[in-house]
């Protein structure tokens, strides 16, 4: 397998940065413990999501194949009120998109999708999930932090990645070694009055394959 995106940041030993959607591809080097897209997504539609009541913000748990993913999100939307704007499709045909990259890179076709408002501390603490990967985009407020850990301790530095840019981050369950040391949390905004909107895919295996 080849491995297009060199680039590394040093003082978060393992993070890639992918250049083009197709860099996430990188999660399955063996150094690399998180891929990072540095993306930024329409000015029109940042605005338009930051200001939009916080009640009309989807908020759901869900598992299902990828290809449902677009209606799934879409009666989401309906259930919490949201307009129907090209805005809106562009928040539906994004996470409809990232799934199928995020699903194509572990090799599965069912997904576990959690699309989530956020206004408290959850996940203040820095950890590793318990899966093999995670996706997370963070389309509104402050994005995931993240840094190195030495000896289970607060990482000295903290990056926090953008808002609109997605990254995969190894888990515990991941059966490849060495251990980067890479932790993460959610940013604490409790207290701030700001509502963050979450996007966390996780993968899931074929429920055919069990049967």
């Amino acid at each position: 397998m080849t491995f297009i995106c060199e680039e590394v940041i040093d003082d978060a030993k393992g993070v890639v940065i992918a250049k083009e959607p197709q860099d996430l591809i990188n999660i399955r080097d063996p150094h690399c413990a998180a891929v990072l897209w540095k993306r930024k997504l329409q000015t029109d539609f940042q605005n338009w999501i930051d200001e939009l009541e916080a009640e009309k913000l989807p908020d759901g748990r869900l598992i299902l194949p990828t290809h449902k993913i677009d209606e799934a999100v879409g009666q989401l939307c309906d259930i919490a009120g949201m307009g129907d704007n090209p805005n809106r499709e562009l928040l539906i045909n994004d996470i409809a998109s990232l799934s199928q990259l995020f699903a194509a890179v572990m090799e599965v076709r069912y997904l576990r999708l959690r699309l989530e408002k956020v206004n408290d501390n959850a996940c203040r603490k820095f950890h590793r999930d318990a899966v093999s990967a995670r996706l997370v985009c963070t389309y509104r407020g402050p994005g995931t932090e993240y840094g190195t850990s030495i000896d289970g301790e607060e990482p000295a530095t903290i990056f926090q990645v953008s808002t609109g840019a997605p990254i995969i981050l190894r888990g515990s369950a991941w059966a490849e070694h060495p251990n980067s040391n890479l932790v993460h949390r959610s940013p604490p905004i409790e207290g701030t009055g700001k509502t963050r909107l979450v996007l966390v895919l996780d993968p899931i295996a074929d429920p055919e394959s069990e049967t």
